[in-house]
């Protein structure tokens, strides 16, 4: 027979364990809310430079922003004829990792004008949807004044950078839009890894590319790995469904989240660019 006062230590434990886990998820969600920028972009400030990749034809330079902060971007001239790539890099790692990519634009003559986010490569400051969105039209800006044609830009996202990419193609012409890995919402994706989490009270920064993809009046190319375990490849999906056409879809069963050009990402690239420029003569 169970006694008042054992029922009464039992009840005890059970509120014990109970506020226990109340602080524990409070913390939690205050690390997250405080850190939110940190873990969205987990910025590589180390600087790097073309030369150390051995990137022919490819020279660093800096664009300055008008709250005094200096990006880092990488730039190769496009061969006569040839589009260039305006490039939104994804988080996690610096300019370095994207040289192989760099590589192989330059193989097929394209430019590319690849910037660094605050907070990555040198690039100055501190990253935010609000910055990356003005470092993104900065950076249009200077493709513009340096001559080169709306036709002749490319805008892509990779990961991260999709978001603003496709921000920058509604607000500014150019020939074609490429996303890589896109999200629908930086709340969906966080909701991937901490579905406990209120993340949709939480985040400030939102990167909404759904409630925004069905204004875009280029053509569009997404590119996913099925097996991606980051941007989940149904995330992908739902935006590339959201945008009008004319668009494409390439998925590749045995990609990841970093590999697609491992699994020939460029001739889809190549392909839908060389289809692009054929519709428009």
């Amino acid at each position: 027979m169970i006694t008042a006062g054992r029922l009464s230590s039992r009840a005890k434990r059970w509120l014990h364990g109970a506020v226990v886990l109340v602080i524990a998820y409070a913390l939690l969600c205050g690390y997250a809310g405080l850190f939110e920028r940190r873990i969205t972009f987990r910025t590589a400030p180390q600087p790097v430079t073309p030369a150390e990749f051995g990137l022919q034809g490819v020279e660093q330079r800096a664009l300055a922003t008008p709250d005094g902060e200096r990006l880092v971007v990488w730039r190769r001239q496009a061969v006569p004829g040839k589009p260039t790539l305006l490039y939104f890099q994804g988080n996690g790692d610096t300019l370095g990792y994207r040289a192989e990519r760099m590589r192989q634009y330059g193989a097929q003559g394209w430019g590319v004008m690849m910037l660094a986010w605050r907070g990555f490569s040198g690039s100055t400051g501190e990253p935010s949807e609000r910055t990356a969105l003005a470092d993104g039209s900065l950076a249009y800006a200077a493709l513009r004044a340096e001559g080169v044609a709306a036709a002749d830009i490319v805008i892509y996202g990779e990961s991260l950078g999709t978001n603003i990419a496709t921000r920058i193609a509604l607000a500014h012409a150019s020939r074609a839009l490429i996303l890589e890995a896109p999200y629908t919402s930086m709340v969906d994706a966080w909701r991937q890894f901490a579905p406990i989490l209120p993340v949709g009270l939480m985040l400030r920064d939102r990167f909404d590319t759904l409630a925004v993809i069905g204004g875009l009046r280029v053509p569009l190319l997404v590119i996913h790995g099925e097996r991606d375990s980051i941007v989940g490849y149904g995330l992908g999906r739902r935006v590339f469904e959201a945008a009008p056409g004319p668009k494409r879809h390439v998925g590749y069963p045995a990609a990841g989240h970093t590999n697609l050009y491992r699994h020939g990402a460029i001739d889809a690239v190549r392909a839908f660019l060389d289809d692009v420029a054929k519709a428009a003569l």
